[in-house]
């Protein structure tokens, strides 16, 4: 483990507390992880010395058309339907309660509403979800506390616990599912050796088809 100066804990630190704020003690607005992302990347600057963007995982090397363009969408296909036919199915009958959807019934039909909502879930999900929870919070807790099989593991259930509860709109069941595609997708970044660009692919892609699936009634 590199060695944690002042530094490195007193920005985490403050930084922290102002997405504290954001999400939880100010007014809730539909941009609100991309202001949180733009403070991470600001927060990130000053902690590593001109290099914000590395230090969330953002390869260039590791940007290419195959990975972007087809492996991240076939792992996305992959991975929906498992939540599909698999996660969603076993969850509700765990809880016995369904997903609650009913926040996505205006895009149902709705051509101009879904194409305004897939550049939303683009840019609050796909880049703002992932450069806090995968970039920054994991990254962050692999810092203080290393790479240890038991860090990891608690690394992504205590994440993956918080990206659940962040879903709370959608009911228990929706909160356990988005649990663990969160941990999914924490594993994945991990096992891509903290690809971020291709894990923010895979989420967008993710979303991309489940709201095709929403403009055709199919949710």
């Amino acid at each position: 483990m590199n060695k944690i100066t002042l530094q490195n804990v007193l920005i985490p630190l403050i930084t922290f507390t102002i997405i504290y704020i954001i999400w939880f003690e100010s007014p809730s607005i539909m941009i609100e992880n991309i202001i949180i992302s733009i403070i991470i990347i600001i927060a990130n600057y000053i902690e590593y010395k001109g290099k914000p963007f590395l230090a969330l995982g953002f390869q260039r090397e590791k940007f290419t058309t195959k990975n972007i363009f087809v492996l991240a969408p076939l792992l996305a296909l992959g991975l929906f339907v498992f939540y599909v036919f698999i996660l969603v199915p076993g969850i509700t009958i765990l809880t016995g309660v369904p997903i609650d959807y009913s926040s996505f019934d205006e895009l149902k039909g709705n051509l101009p509403a879904c194409l305004i909502a897939l550049l939303v879930v683009w840019a609050t999900a796909g880049f703002g979800e992932e450069i806090i929870f995968r970039g920054y919070f994991m990254r962050q807790f692999v810092k203080f506390f290393g790479e240890s099989n038991i860090s990891i593991v608690l690394n992504i259930v205590l994440l993956a616990s918080f990206f659940g509860f962040m879903h709370s709109y959608q009911g228990i069941t929706g909160q356990i599912v988005a649990g663990t595609v969160g941990a999914l997708l924490a594993l994945i970044f991990y096992l891509r050796k903290y690809d971020l660009w291709f894990i923010i692919a895979v989420h967008g892609f993710f979303d991309t088809i489940a709201l095709i699936c929403v403009y055709l009634g199919l949710v």
